[in-house]
């Protein structure tokens, strides 16, 4: 039996491609272990799947000053040490990163353990992490054309992002059971991403009383982000993190405001959702998500919001242009090229398992 170590974490967006290959991997009969964080969000996620679950020391690579930096180096070299441990205990055939900081210690320990690893990146340009685990990777497989023009030429492979098939078989029924809204409104699905988008809640907050006129609203606004006020809001349900429900939910949705990391809008556009993405800001960030919008925006799947421009009249004028020239935006989405993302992924790691 092949045995393969998944590793990822940090976000959920560094967790879900994952979760996406795992069904296939175990219908082709791979022995599957995961590596990630002591606590990070990926070992709820995994443990629930019943798949063997190992925490490593993890720390974070800072391009600013934080005093952290001071200490997170020591917890790489201890998170290598004990990835190194485990890859000579779990005898993996191969390694598939998806990104992260915890993989840098996993994919170094690969290589020295000789086990191939086949690492993913899904924005335009390779985040810290995966620019330290590229010269250790077998093979890079990329989301967007573009981003090959920043990876090495022998080991870049355009395969797209593995994306939860049970997200395409939502129940629309379900959903307003579950919600108990009405279904007399079209609905708008606001997803803050796992951790929560503080920007994203308040802009949308601000304006409810006036979205609320036209539109239902299913609000994700990450782990302590609820407003205890808003609970009995009619046409407005809030909730921390969905898991169970979230094919449902997108079923329901006629329009979603999201933050632009590639796997949440590789999904959105795979279920041709009309959507405004209000990336995270160049301040807050590297600027990935401003390049994934836009190219997004470029291809006519998507409505681009910077933060930094938004008011509640031009957020209000957006949502309710979007909705109006929503045939549009799904028309473009269902003209795309899709790859199937998961076989292409699995071939190459059949083709690269030692």
């Amino acid at each position: 039996m092949k045995h393969i170590v998944l590793t990822g974490g940090g976000t959920a967006g560094h967790v879900t491609p994952n979760i996406a290959l795992i069904p296939r991997l175990r219908e082709l009969g791979y022995k599957i272990s995961y590596i990630g964080s002591y606590d990070g969000i990926e070992k709820k996620l995994i443990e629930e799947l019943g798949i063997p679950y190992y925490g490593i020391s993890s720390g974070k690579l800072r391009r600013y000053f934080d005093p952290k930096n001071f200490t997170d180096p020591f917890k790489v070299l201890k998170g290598f040490s004990e990835a190194r441990r485990l890859m000579k205990r779990l005898k993996p055939d191969i390694v598939f990163s998806k990104g992260g900081f915890v993989t840098v210690p996993v994919v170094l320990a690969a290589k020295m353990c000789k086990v191939p690893a086949i690492i993913h990146e899904s924005d335009m340009s390779p985040g810290l992490a995966n620019k330290l685990c590229i010269p250790s990777a077998t093979k890079v497989c990329c989301n967007f054309p573009e981003a090959a023009e920043h990876l090495p030429a022998s080991k870049a492979v355009l395969t797209g992002t593995p994306i939860r098939q049970e997200l395409l078989h939502g129940s629309r029924k379900n959903a307003l059971h579950f919600t108990g809204l009405s279904d007399d409104k079209p609905v708008i699905m606001v997803i803050g991403g796992s951790l929560g988008a503080v920007a994203v809640n308040e802009a949308v907050r601000s304006i409810l009383p006036e979205l609320l006129k036209s539109f239902h609203v299913v609000h994700l606004c990450g782990k302590g982000k609820l407003d205890p006020t808003l609970n009995n809001l009619n046409g407005y349900v809030q909730y921390e993190y969905i898991k169970q429900e979230l094919p449902d939910l997108f079923a329901l949705s006629d329009l979603v405001i999201s933050r632009a990391g590639a796997n949440a809008i590789c999904e959105i556009s795979a279920l041709k959702k009309p959507n405004l993405l209000i990336p995270l800001s160049a301040n807050a960030s590297r600027g990935d998500q401003i390049l994934n919008a836009r190219s997004f925006e470029k291809q006519g799947f998507s409505v681009v919001m910077e933060e930094e421009e938004i008011t509640d009249k031009k957020l209000l004028q957006a949502i309710r242009n979007l909705y109006q020239n929503r045939d549009t935006y799904i028309q473009a989405m269902g003209n795309a090229q899709h790859t199937d993302s998961i076989e292409r992924i699995i071939s190459l790691i059949q083709e690269c398992q030692k």
